[in-house]
């Protein structure tokens, strides 16, 4: 079979490139942020993860320290800086995880599959949004002021967490749907590895960190899936998923196409007995 006649492998050469995309900007970022807060809660895990849920200026003091604390400005330099580059970053995960799921749609046939990919998409723009919102926050806490946009802030943060785990679960029933014991068992824990997700939204300062654990875990999984399909499109000719081939039926004879009893034998006019 012609590699360029599979029904998804250039989908998933797409999702294989912004995947590894994914990863590398993803490494960069998290040396570009600031590596420790002020005196944030260590629930929180990054120091990016507190600024996305701060709720007012006494959790902005925790993250960033007060104006006698010199290393205030570096904290705020690298808050900034990072966010600024991860607009990138938001692009190259929202492709990867689209094309994926259309990757996965196309391979299993199912249509829902594909249709989820606007899920990653949506997370990119609620990211974006929020993205907006703190740099406002952190512009007027720079001046000594309150910015009103942390009354909104929480609304975008928590759509996109909801969004990204509802990305996962899709990619989790679409593996699941693969055949086989082991796409199973990956597409469950896939699923399983999003519920921390609400506990970490009601309360973050416990289990946000929770929230890197439960999105990274299905994008590795889809990642370590892109890499099987391109394998066998590319190198094999062969699509992700095979379909087995039900045993030849055999004929059935019908009553008139059967051949007439012989009549019995008989030798010069007289039966045989």
């Amino acid at each position: 079979m012609n590699a360029g006649a599979l029904p998804a492998v250039r989908w998933w050469l797409a999702a294989l490139f912004l995947g590894f995309g994914t990863i590398t900007v993803g490494l960069w970022l998290s040396q570009t942020f600031p590596q420790d807060s002020f005196a944030a809660e260590p629930g929180y895990g990054a120091p990016v993860l507190a600024f996305e849920f701060a709720g007012g200026q006494d959790d902005l003091l925790a993250i960033f320290g007060p104006d006698s604390d010199p290393r205030q400005v570096g904290r705020l330099a690298a808050m900034r800086t990072g966010n600024e580059r991860d607009y990138l970053y938001m692009l190259l995960y929202a492709g990867f995880l689209a094309s994926g799921l259309i990757a996965l749609g196309r391979e299993t046939g199912l249509r829902i599959v594909a249709v989820a990919a606007a899920l990653p998409i949506l997370a990119a723009l609620c990211d974006g949004y929020e993205n907006w919102l703190l740099f406002d926050i952190q512009a007027a806490f720079t001046a000594g002021d309150y910015s009103p946009a942390m009354a909104s802030l929480p609304y975008p943060v928590a759509a996109k967490f909801v969004l990204l785990a509802l990305t996962n679960v899709a990619i989790g029933l679409a593996l699941a749907q693969l055949g086989g014991r082991w796409w199973t068992l990956a597409g469950t824990l896939v699923i399983v590895a999003c519920v921390p997700t609400l506990m970490a939204i009601a309360l973050p300062a416990h289990y946000g960190w929770t929230l890197l654990a439960a999105a990274g875990g299905g994008w590795i999984v889809l990642l370590g899936t892109t890499a099987i399909a391109c394998w066998r499109g590319m190198m094999r000719g062969r699509p992700l998923v095979v379909a087995l081939t039900a045993p030849p039926l055999r004929p059935v004879v019908r009553p008139s196409a059967r051949r007439p009893a012989s009549p019995p034998a008989t030798g010069f006019g007289r039966r045989r007995r």
